[in-house]
């Protein structure tokens, strides 16, 4: 959720980009589903942001 609202798009955006509904993107941002490594590399490649670098960000932020 982070990601997204720093590129300033909406839920409503990114599952367009996606092809998907937007119920897809508040369940996995809610935590209420999990995405599978595919569809995490399709979200990083609608919001134009580097995957590793994601998950490098959320391994720090599990550490503190």
């Amino acid at each position: 959720m982070a990601a997204r609202k720093t590129k300033g798009v909406t839920q409503t955006q990114v599952a367009d980009m996606l092809g998907r509904p937007q119920s897809f993107v508040a369940k996995y941002e809610g935590g209420e589903r999990r995405l599978d490594v595919i569809e995490f590399l399709d979200v990083t490649e609608a919001l134009d942001i580097d995957p590793c670098e994601l998950l490098a960000q959320m391994r720090r932020s599990r550490d503190l």
